[in-house]
Order: C-alpha cells, then structure tokens, then sequence
C-alpha cells in the first residue's frame, strides 16, 4: 500500500515523463528474447540511418546492467546536469544517454529491479531529448522489469524484435513477441540478424546459424517481417571502434540493409497514419 507522499512522487514522476516524450513524435524499443543476437549493432545504426535520412534522432541505453550503446558510438564523456536535467551526449548529430556515461568504468551495476527500473524512468522523464523525429532504446534481452518499465511509461508504437536464424534464438523471440503484443504495442517488426557469412575470400554465402527462421517465425506470429542482416567481420570491427558501419560503409550489404529496414519502418508509420486518418472521417 502506497502512502499519499508515494502516490504524489508517482504521480508527479508520470507527468514528467509525459510532457518530455510529447516532444518525440516516435517511439521504438529494441528487444529480444536472448543476448548474443546482436542487438544493439542493430539499434545504433538504425538510428543513425534514421539520422542519414534527416531526422532527429535519440538513443536511450535501457540495457542497464550491460549498456554498451556508448562503446559502439565511440561516447566516452561523463554525462552533464543542467539544473535537474541531465544532458545526453551527441555523436553525429545523434543524441544518447547511457548509464555507461555515469558511472565510473568497469564498475559492475549490481541493482535490484525497482532501482533500474527508476533510472529508466529518468531517461524518459529527465533527459533534455529536446524535439525528436525518433527515440530509439536498446532494451535489456529477455522480459524483465526493464521490458515492463519502458513498454508501460515510454508508450512505444513500435517493437522491433531482433533474433538470429537459430532454432535457440528464435524460440526467445516468439516469447518476446508475444510480449509486445500483450503490452499493446501497435507496431511489431522482427528483424534477422547474422542471417548469412559472406565468405572474405570466395564471396560464397555460408549460412552459419541457419536460414529464413526470422521471416518464417513472422509469418507464423502475424508481425512484419522487416529483413535481414549478414555477419559482417567489418561492422564487428567498426563497432568496436566506436563507429557504426552506417556512417562508415555506406554501399556496404549491410548497411544497405539497415537502409531497407528504414524504408519498412516508415511504412508501417505511414500506413498506421492513413489508418487512423481514414477512422477519422
């Protein structure tokens, strides 16, 4: 039973939130039932593919226990405070805000759920975001406290589910889409990672943890199938250098992929706008 200075805290900490995330026009989550699927490669260059096509975009590290989205974004300052605001970080004209750029390095993060579920709710609702096309947040893997805290007070209209073609994998996923569609997401999109090897020396295509499980598994779950990525050794590389491989190789495969995605991803936008413009009239 809450007291009435909790219900308060709660109620004021809500209207925060809200008016912040009033200025972002979409909302998307990144997740997936499993770790290792290559997760956050594939929030950090969806959103500076967002950038490439001229909106303004944000990334919000919501994996807080391993919040890597500054590792791949090459972010190493501290996170500044203006008054009770905390300023994101900006790369390319990309802002982010990770609790990697708070904390000192290497330093565990060995918090209960209710505490990283409360720094979330900061990042909705104290963070200077500014006017945004997109907020782009890379969620922890699998269902956790993390997955209720952002699907319930950030609002998103849509769930991008990642997963590899491996039977593993995909078994996760299911659960993870089953997840945004009883949180009432409108929008859910599966992505394909890792889903063939160019081989560096032959160029032949080597299907490493299988093929076309992504694309069957949202058949199967009605979601919307939004493509597939290969291995590739150099986005692995870029990403450990701090550089994503949409700014970099541009006429890459992968990230003419990434490119497609978007194309898909806006879409679906513009298809939900003339579905709720045509209820309308």
């Amino acid at each position: 039973m809450l007291t009435p200075e909790q219900q308060k805290k709660i109620e004021l900490q809500n209207k925060k939130i809200t008016e912040n995330l009033a200025h972002i026009r979409h909302r998307i989550v990144v997740f997936s039932g499993k770790g290792g699927v290559g997760k956050t490669t594939v929030s950090v260059n969806l959103a500076y593919g967002l950038q490439i096509k001229g909106y303004k975009t944000g990334i919000l590290d919501a994996d807080v226990t391993g919040p890597n989205v500054p590792k791949m974004t090459g972010i190493n300052d501290q996170v500044l405070m203006q008054g009770d605001r905390l300023i994101p970080q900006e790369r390319n004209n990309v802002k982010v805000i990770s609790l990697a750029n708070i904390i000192p390095p290497n330093q565990p993060v060995i918090w209960r759920g209710p505490l990283r579920s409360n720094l979330l709710n900061q990042f909705l609702g104290d963070v200077e975001w500014g006017e945004l096309d997109y907020l782009v947040a890379d969620l922890p893997p699998g269902t956790g406290d993390e997955i209720l805290t952002m699907t319930q007070k950030m609002a998103p209209d849509l769930a991008i589910i990642v997963t590899t073609p491996q039977e593993v994998s995909l078994i996760d996923s299911a659960r993870a889409i089953s997840m945004a569609k009883k949180m009432g997401i409108p929008l859910i999109g599966l992505v394909e990672n890792m889903s063939i090897l160019i081989c560096p020396s032959c160029g032949a295509k080597i299907d490493l943890f299988g093929s076309g499980g992504g694309k069957k598994q949202a058949e199967e779950t009605n979601v919307r199938f939004l493509g597939s990525l290969p291995i590739s050794l150099e986005a692995r590389r870029l990403g450990d250098e701090g550089k994503p491989f949409i700014l970099e190789r541009r006429e890459a495969r992968i990230s003419i992929a990434i490119m497609d995605i978007i194309t898909g991803i806006e879409n679906m936008f513009s298809a939900m706008k003339a579905k709720k413009t045509g209820s309308e009239l």
